[in-house]
């Protein structure tokens, strides 16, 4: 009897790990314009489910770089979709992801010709046109940290845009369908700046890099002195913050990066940080189209 109890503890236990593991991931934004619909019971929506199912089962593959792109049916209902895991998630969050995303997208979406949603861990997309191998950046969503540098921001200003700008060459210069991903730490102050670039794996060099170049654009728009950002395109993406934001050791693995950039102490002075409205678990206070 004893002996059965224990099995049961540990039976009970093992499966609250199990849950504890699989959790959903952590939502951004999602987009899907009222301009294409489809309607109910179409041969079009036939389409997308059977997108949704193949990108769900593929997600469980150990040998596609966190990147699979699929298309089916065909024309004028043909459906092109895709999905994009952060280049430092293991594949069991890649996949977890992934399987939320198909189902919570319809939700969001429910009758979308067109739609994309993003999580911290994945990018989920479809549509009725080949977007497949090429760029898009006419429009794109950004997040900011609630927190503002105090202690000279230009000159922090300037070591993001530097940093990324470094990053964005080695990511953009991944060879085709490996992961266009790249990390980067610099010394400021006292703290480490994390920084992160991606881009889709069919993108080439140059695309990769106008996309990201153009994203850094932003920066003056969202960013301007605050501690940590966001900005995302359908093609491409970066974020950088004042704390380890992705796992650092799986990231080198993926893509191995160089040493810390250093910069040069500031004078010592005294600082005070300025808060705005909290959203997001006291993360983020904005979502901005720009």
């Amino acid at each position: 009897m004893d002996s059965l109890k224990l099995s049961t503890i540990l039976l009970s236990l093992l499966s609250l790990a199990t849950i504890t593991q699989a959790q959903d991931p952590k939502y951004l934004v999602y987009s899907c314009p009222d301009t294409t619909t489809f309607t109910r019971n179409s041969t079009y929506q036939a389409n997308l489910n059977r997108l949704l199912s193949s990108l769900s089962s593929n997600s469980t593959r150990n040998n596609i770089n966190g990147f699979y792109n699929v298309s089916a049916g065909k024309y004028p209902d043909e459906v092109y979709g895709m999905f994009l895991c952060r280049g430092d998630v293991s594949n069991s969050v890649c996949r977890n992801c992934v399987n939320f995303a198909t189902k919570d997208v319809l939700q969001k979406c429910p009758i979308g010709k067109v739609a994309t949603i993003w999580y911290d861990e994945c990018e989920l997309r479809y549509s009725n046109r080949n977007f497949f191998f090429s760029a898009e950046y006419d429009s794109s969503v950004s997040f900011t940290n609630i927190n503002c540098v105090t202690v000279e921001p230009e000159r922090f200003n300037k070591l993001v845009a530097s940093t990324l700008n470094n990053i964005s060459t080695r990511a953009a210069s991944a060879p085709s369908g490996d992961k266009k991903f790249a990390v980067q730490q610099a010394n400021y102050n006292s703290q480490i700046l994390y920084t992160l670039v991606q881009c889709t794996p069919d993108l080439s060099t140059s695309d990769c890099r106008r996309c990201l170049e153009y994203a850094i654009s932003k920066l003056g728009k969202c960013c301007d002195r605050k501690q940590g950002g966001i900005v995302i395109f359908a093609s491409c993406n970066f974020r950088y913050e004042l704390y380890e934001f992705y796992n650092a050791t799986a990231a080198a693995e993926a893509v191995p990066a160089p040493p810390p950039v250093a910069l040069s102490p500031p004078p010592a002075s005294g600082s005070e940080t300025r808060r705005k409205g909290e959203v997001d678990n006291a993360l983020f206070n904005c979502l901005v189209a720009i």
